[in-house]
Order: structure tokens, then C-alpha cells, then sequence
């Protein structure tokens, strides 16, 4: 029988860029819904945060961090007359707002070093996670 099942994991970050791994917690909602075969997919609701799938060794973490200043914050960003925050913006666009996992046999289908990241990009705040459930 098909289900579809959602959840919001909500988030204090205390870091201006910071990634957080959550393959825990969205682990626990895929075991909790009951769902054996399907997707979940992860969505986070805000423009200056991000998420993706990568290996969550410690130096590798240090080179997200690097990889980031490709765009300086300030750089002139027509944004930054705003609020001050277009460098975040664009790091968002650059690691995207969604990863999608398969689900097989009740459990995310992660490759051996691979975890699920949120990565604050103009933190510290509180941030809200969707995981949505989706199969039989």
C-alpha cells in the first residue's frame, strides 16, 4: 500500500557557515514511517542554507568551508544592499535545496561514507527541514 509521510526537523545552528550532519535524524523518520521500498526525499525551506550528500570526515569538512569562498562576502553583490547576505544566497544555489535517497528494504540507500548535510550558510538561526516519505 502506497504512503507518504512527512516530517519537519527543526534546528538552532550556532555558526555562521556550519554543516550539520542529519543522516541520524532522517534515518529515524524513514524506520519510523514504515516505509520499505520507495524515496525520501529532504528539503530545506530556507534560501541561505543548503543541503547535500558528501563524506563527513573532519579535514573534508574543513575544505566545504574553503570551497565556499569561491564567493567572498563581500564582493559587491547587488543583494548585499539589502541585508548583506547575496554570498549566502549563492552558495545556496551552488549546493542546492533538495537531496532525494532511495529507500530499499527500510532503509536509506547512503553508500558507505556518505552522509546528509545541512549546511547554514548565514547562521547562527533556527532552520526547519522537510523529510517526506514516499512509497510502500
Amino acid at each position: 500500500m502506497y504512503n507518504m509521510n512527512s516530517t519537519i526537523i527543526s534546528l538552532s545552528t550556532d555558526g555562521e557557515t556550519q554543516f550539520i550532519d542529519i543522516t541520524g535524524k532522517v534515518e529515524d523518520i524513514v524506520s519510523k514511517s514504515g516505509t520499505k521500498e520507495g524515496t525520501a526525499v529532504i528539503y530545506t525551506k530556507h534560501t541561505t542554507t543548503a543541503l547535500f550528500i558528501n563524506e563527513g570526515e573532519r579535514g573534508l569538512l574543513k575544505d566545504y568551508e574553503r570551497l565556499l569562498q569561491f564567493l567572498p562576502k563581500e564582493a559587491g553583490y547587488e543583494h548585499d544592499r539589502i541585508d548583506s547576505n547575496a554570498h549566502a544566497h549563492l552558495s545556496s544555489i551552488m549546493l542546492g535545496s533538495s537531496v532525494t535517497i532511495p529507500v530499499l528494504k527500510g532503509s536509506l540507500q547512503l553508500g558507505t561514507w556518505q552522509r546528509i548535510f545541512l549546511a547554514e550558510l548565514d547562521g547562527p538561526r533556527q532552520r526547519r527541514v522537510i523529510v517526506q516519505v514516499i512509497g510502500e
